[in-house]
């Protein structure tokens, strides 16, 4: 996340062109928040199939969870203000909105609050993201007219901690289907040496990666209309270049997001690469978290395969109230591909990559 501090005003910014796009964002987003206006629906999204879907790549910010995260740092909501909405934090006010797309049940992942980012003591993190699990599994269970399974937290500032709770918690609970990773921990690569056995313990236990990107805290540029998206291509291209799909040939990684500027960039890969790397960009799965951008889902589809492209939309941040769900359908439903296509994105594809049957 990209934590703005406030500066004196004797001390000069490294770069005030962020700064002020940082402000004309976070004003307009703000705005937004407190004046947005459903739209009207179309007749695409009204009309289409009632089947299940499942919703790969969604959010929930538990209640003791942020408890937790608070204690850490009580400016939390301040900070974050623009990201934390009522759907975000509340299940009942997530139902409200459910309502309207009741075939659609959700995967829930914790916001990206990470608790080594604030603390350095890796048995508290350890507690506290062990402890976060166990209530995003209650909350399944609990909630299961909206949710089908969750995605564990780990703490990155101690992987044995880590590959304890893939093998203890995550491999051997049905409610929970993967880890959530991030572009970037504790400002070195995901895919530096020390995590590698985190990846080594996910590849053993046959769960999924679910990949979200975060800011460079190194960076003085970092803003929300475009540094996440460069920096999960750069987290995919350093998972490659690791040779992470080497040393684990079975190993699954949800890119979120439709796989970042990987398929618009697919020509120079080829280019600028030996064929073996190139080649294993196809090797992650991506989502259809793009705010109801047909044409960027159809490229997504295009590069890495039908098979390969699972429906998500990121909900409930995105867009206001709660979430793109409703647009990222349309988005599927005005894709120009066969109904079998559909199911896969909608459902199947991501049934296979679980090894599991949603009923």
């Amino acid at each position: 996340m990209n934590i703005k501090k406030t500066e004196s005003k004797n001390i000069t910014s490294v770069n005030p062109v962020n700064d002020r796009i940082v402000k004309i964002t976070g004003e307009f987003m703000k705005e937004n928040q407190n004046n947005f206006k459903l739209k009207d629906r179309s007749e695409v999204f009204l009309n289409r199939k009632k089947d299940l879907k499942i919703d790969a790549f969604t959010h929930i910010l538990t209640p003791n969870f942020f408890k937790d995260i608070k204690e850490l740092n009580p400016k939390i909501p301040q900070m974050f203000g623009t990201l934390i909405n009522e759907p975000l934090v509340n299940v009942d006010a997530r139902r409200k909105y459910h309502n309207e797309y009741s075939d659609v049940k959700e995967i829930i992942s914790m916001i990206n609050f990470n608790p080594e980012d604030f603390i350095k003591d890796r048995e508290k993190t350890y507690e506290i993201t062990r402890k976060a699990n166990e209530e995003l599994i209650e909350t399944v269970k609990d909630n299961s007219d909206l949710f089908v399974g969750a995605v564990g937290m780990v703490p990155m500032n101690n992987v044995d901690g880590a590959v304890r709770i893939i093998n203890e918690q995550v491999g051997k609970n049905k409610e929970m289907f993967g880890i959530q990773l991030f572009s970037k921990a504790l400002g070195k690569s995901i895919a530096s040496d020390e995590y590698l056995p985190i990846f080594e313990a996910v590849a053993k236990n046959d769960v999924v990666i679910f990949l979200h990107p975060v800011y460079d805290m190194s960076k003085n540029n970092n803003n929300i209309i475009f540094s996440w998206e460069y920096e999960q291509t750069q987290a995919m291209n350093e998972i490659v270049m690791a040779g992470i799909f080497k040393k684990y040939p079975n190993i699954k990684i949800l890119v979120h997001h439709a796989g970042a500027m990987v398929p618009f960039f697919a020509n120079r890969l080829p280019l600028v690469m030996p064929k073996e790397y190139a080649d294993d960009f196809k090797k992650f799965y991506v989502d259809t978290a793009i705010i109801g951008n047909t044409k960027a889902v159809d490229m997504a589809i295009d590069y890495f395969g039908e098979d390969k492209v699972i429906f998500a939309t990121d909900a409930p941040v995105g867009m206001q109230p709660a979430g793109a769900t409703v647009d990222v359908i349309e988005s599927i439903e005005n894709l120009n591909v066969s109904e079998t296509t559909r199911y896969k994105i909608y459902r199947k594809n991501l049934e296979n990559i679980l090894n599991v049957k949603f009923d």
